[in-house]
């Protein structure tokens, strides 16, 4: 397969190049318990996925696109020609047979956005500091169907990479578990090629009801979190809508930003409180 004018090393094509036309045929290829096949299940272990990772993962209506998602946030290896390696190495070649003119129309678009990206733009293209254009506002996640509706979550986190790791045992806590909530995580979510700031405000305006924050040293260094945490205010003078919603999980050496100093805020570093923690985030983020 071409791109451009050298051939591709899927390797090199990490799986958020897979678009979520082929991660639903894979769901439904998968999902289902096959006595004569290797199921989700299989995909799973072969990924690396403990035991009770699994068992986990069963409870859910999908567990195909939490295997991905999960696979694909926390392994350097998540890429497309690990994953058909895989396919071929649990004999699901009937998949990677029937899906293999998709993927690699994916990977196509892939690279046609990244050599996108590396060109120069001929022109300056106007500043519009408006709302952005239509087209800009579809395809920006793993779910968006451009041509419907667009992927909606209960909340935006807004992290800093060095919380990441409390990033992962947050989807474990709120969105494999019975509160079912649809966090937006954008390392794991956005698809790439648009404008990062474009991005951010339409997630936070119009894709999630609310806003989680997570505190910590490096958050207040972050620009990124700076800008997401100021547009989100903007969003809610007074907080009348309870949109955001701040979170401290590791003690601080720097003082509490002051600008969310008015806000409750969901504390995981006192013992006493800990064992609440995730019942009242969950509920915060449950309320209409």
């Amino acid at each position: 397969m071409a791109c451009g004018d050298s051939e591709v090393d899927l390797g090199t094509i990490p799986l958020t190049a897979l678009n979520v036309t082929v991660r639903k045929k894979l769901g439904l290829y998968l999902n289902p318990r096959n006595a004569v096949a290797a199921d989700w299940m299989a995909v799973a272990e072969a990924m690396d996925f403990s035991y009770l990772e699994i068992k986990n993962y069963e409870v859910s209506k999908n567990p195909t696109k939490m295997v991905l998602d999960e696979w694909q946030a926390r392994s350097t290896d998540a890429t497309v020609r690990k994953l058909l390696s895989i396919l071929m190495k649990v004999e699901r070649y009937d998949i990677v047979e029937d899906l293999r003119p998709l993927i690699d129309e994916d990977v196509r678009r892939h690279c046609e956005n990244l050599k996108k990206k590396a060109d120069p733009p001929l022109q300056v293209p106007e500043v519009d500091s408006c709302v952005p254009r239509t087209t800009e506002r579809n395809g920006i996640t793993l779910e968006d169907d451009p041509e419907g509706t667009p992927e909606l979550f209960d909340a935006f986190i807004c992290y800093c990479q060095s919380d990441f790791e409390f990033v992962h045992e947050m989807i474990r806590e709120l969105e494999q578990t019975e509160y079912k909530l649809k966090l937006c995580v954008f390392d794991r979510d956005v698809l790439p090629g648009s404008c990062v700031w474009t991005i951010t405000s339409e997630l936070i305006e119009k894709r999630c009801k609310r806003m989680v924050v997570v505190i910590s040293d490096e958050y207040l260094d972050s620009d990124a979190c700076d800008f997401q945490t100021k547009f989100a205010l903007s969003l809610c003078p007074g907080a009348r809508n309870k949109r955001l919603i701040p979170v401290v999980y590791k003690s601080m050496t720097k003082p509490f930003p002051s600008i969310l100093r008015f806000l409750t805020i969901c504390d995981y570093t006192r013992p006493c409180t800990q064992a609440w923690f995730w019942v009242r985030l969950a509920k915060a983020l449950s309320l209409p």
